[in-house]
């Protein structure tokens, strides 16, 4: 099989890289490998770094399933929900390094981490799924309307305006961008100061802060897929 989401451990921090040589599509094999990556990441007990690709993050699901519709669909849609979902509450600070483009369920993962890190350069990060002809999962609008700047949510979501990284931190999809070449050295910079965290107060507090956005997205979910 191919690696597609490489993980290696340091000494502040867990990497995981998503590289699959495109678009960094999120496909069962790629959710798979993030999940079990995430599994070695929660065993080490550190701060966990997630980036992309040169120039792609990710550009969401992978159409060729989504266009199916039926069961592998919804199959697909459900192990994304629940990768968000774990994410929400994992046990250590979860940093994204934005590589490049973060589009549709790409940026829904944004709004599912910690701390969000972009890049300026002619990239876009959004929820696109209204423009190409997509209605956005439940589960995704729940995340969207916790963590969008509420000026902005109806825009980004129903109208699926697509911003640039300096938009994106305005909206709420990131919390700061960089140039390019600075991503990787900020991240690990940030990672190293977050693991001189308590970890077992961070997941309390984070249970606590986030416990209004866990109850709507366990209810979303149950609406989209308990039918």
């Amino acid at each position: 099989m191919t690696n597609l989401a490489r993980f290696r451990e340091d000494d502040s921090h867990c990497l995981i890289q998503m590289d699959d040589g495109k678009a960094n599509a999120l496909s069962f094999d790629m959710l798979d490998q993030l999940e079990k990556a995430l599994d070695q990441a929660e065993q080490a007990g550190k701060v966990v770094v997630i980036c992309g690709r040169p120039g792609k993050f990710s550009a969401g699901f992978d159409l060729s399933v989504m266009n199916q519709g039926g069961d592998a669909m919804l199959q697909l849609l459900q192990s994304g929900a629940s990768l968000s979902r774990r994410l929400i509450d994992f046990s250590t600070p979860v940093i994204l390094g934005v590589s490049g483009h973060a589009l549709a369920m790409g940026a829904l993962l944004l709004l599912s981490a910690d701390y969000r890190i972009g890049v300026h350069g002619n990239y876009k990060i959004g929820l696109n799924e209204v423009a190409i002809g997509m209605t956005l999962p439940w589960f995704g609008v729940e995340l969207a309307r916790h963590r969008l700047a509420k000026t902005h949510f109806n825009k980004a979501v129903g109208l699926a305006q697509v911003y640039d990284a300096e938009g994106a931190v305005t909206a709420g999809y990131l919390d700061e961008a960089v140039v390019e070449d600075q991503l990787m050295s900020r991240a690990t910079s940030l990672a190293e100061q977050l693991s001189a965290l308590d970890m077992t107060a961070h997941r309390e507090t984070k249970a606590r802060v986030r416990d209004g956005l866990t109850t709507s997205l366990d209810a979303a979910m149950a609406r989209e897929f308990e039918r």
